[in-house]
């Protein structure tokens, strides 16, 4: 039946080791807020909430006038839903994986490839790189939200190289002489930062774990002490040796700028963009692809060779990371993260108290709606009968479709759309 071309979808929970656990984690509550029958187990982590039809957690259609029983079963069977544009740019495929993470404990240390590396790697790797896709993503924080993203302003690494001996330890000498003399030439500075950092990830482990206990045991020692710390990054460096013991990781705080995001603030993660995620709960946006090269910070493989070779070694300041949203020019509700990547933008539609009827406007590509807050019942030419929207709820609307909201909560809505504007 096309003619249902707005509908809910149950979407996939994947329960990844570094998840809140329980209740304390967004996505359980989001999932139990859009199924109140949904069973959370207080002792489980619910990582992330996956909307979309990626292969490994494509949403199940909540409309039983439906035949298919995927989102993606769906997309294949009516491409047209994703407008042509989107259609014939993406052969076909839902271009952007929207997520909800609730993050615990931290995440590795990563980067993604762009889309000729992803594909050499996918060749030569498969097991490792699924597909042979790029994976920009976007980060907007739900609750304070901290990560590390992008190599921090040259002086700032002087200085942990000068007050962190146990880091100077794994540079070098020679290296951290390079970084300091480069200063003001750019190209030179980005070779420089290269060395120091592929330095350190190549360190032989027992010369690393050695470096890193004397290190934990001072900066503790430090701290107890009640001396300030923060020359050495103290607080974060116990809080991730805690998490992920004997781990290289643990000395790319000194590298990498910290960031804390507060509610509504983002950032963009383009290809090559060294990052790791820590605490707090986010709307991710992504590129539909599951590559992921990683350096630390995780049981999992990692890649360092690779990892050193594409990265991008521009220093830059944490404020620069801060993505910035725009107002959309034609709805006051809405805020527009509009990334530099085709394959995604996604919109913050903020509803006030004093307004009770809202129209969805209608875009030309297929987008997903997630309800964060309110309550409302949803109307459409695309769906023959009314869609009770909470907290939690998800919804698939088809391109070129409005929908009509009737809010019934006292306090507005906050919804998230991603779509594919080209």
């Amino acid at each position: 039946m096309e003619e249902v071309r707005v509908f809910p979808l149950t979407c996939a929970v994947q329960n990844y080791a570094w998840g809140k656990v329980g209740l304390d984690s967004e996505v359980a509550k989001l999932v139990v807020g859009g199924d109140p029958l949904a069973v959370i187990e207080e002792d489980k982590p619910y990582a992330e909430l996956w909307m979309g039809a990626h292969p490994k957690g494509d949403a199940q259609i909540k409309d039983n006038r439906i035949a298919q029983t995927t989102l993606g079963q769906w997309i294949a069977h009516f491409p047209g839903c994703l407008g042509s544009k989107v259609k014939d740019t993406f052969q076909g495929q839902l271009p952007f994986l929207f997520k909800v993470l609730s993050v615990n404990t931290a995440l590795s240390i990563q980067a993604h490839p762009n889309r000729e590396l992803a594909t050499r790697l996918h060749a030569q790797f498969p097991e490792h790189y699924p597909d042979n896709n790029h994976k920009p993503e976007m980060a907007i924080a739900l609750t304070r939200f901290q990560g590390l993203c992008g190599f921090r302003p040259v002086d700032e690494i002087l200085g942990f190289l000068k007050f962190v001996p146990e880091f100077h330890a794994l540079v070098g000498n020679e290296a951290a002489e390079e970084l300091r003399c480069s200063m003001g030439d750019a190209a030179r500075t980005s070779q420089a930062l290269k060395k120091c950092f592929t330095r350190m990830m190549n360190c032989e482990k027992k010369v690393f774990v050695d470096q890193l206990n004397m290190l934990v045991k001072r900066v503790s020692e430090e701290a107890a002490a009640g001396k300030d710390t923060s020359s050495s990054n103290g607080d974060l460096l116990l809080r991730l040796h805690s998490q992920y013991p004997g781990d290289i990781g643990c000395f790319s705080i000194y590298f990498l700028n910290q960031m804390v995001l507060e509610p509504g603030q983002a950032m963009f993660l383009g290809a090559n963009e060294p990052h790791a995620y820590l605490c707090g709960d986010c709307i991710e946006c992504m590129a539909c692809s599951d590559n992921t090269v990683r350096a630390g910070l995780t049981p999992k493989y990692i890649d360092v060779n690779t990892l050193c070779e594409m990265l991008n070694y521009s220093p830059a300041p944490a404020s620069s990371k801060i993505f910035p949203s725009v107002q959309d020019s034609s709805d006051p509700c809405v805020i527009l993260y509009d990334p530099p990547v085709p394959d995604f933008t996604v919109m913050r539609i903020q509803v006030p108290a004093s307004v009770k009827q809202y129209t969805l406007a209608p875009v030309d590509c297929a987008g997903i709606l997630l309800v964060i807050e309110g309550d409302a019942t949803a109307t459409s030419a695309a769906a023959p009968s009314d869609i009770t929207l909470r907290r939690g709820t998800v919804l698939f609307i088809s391109a070129n479709e409005s929908v009509s909201l009737h809010i019934t909560s006292q306090s507005g809505m906050t919804m998230f759309r991603a779509c594919c504007l080209l």
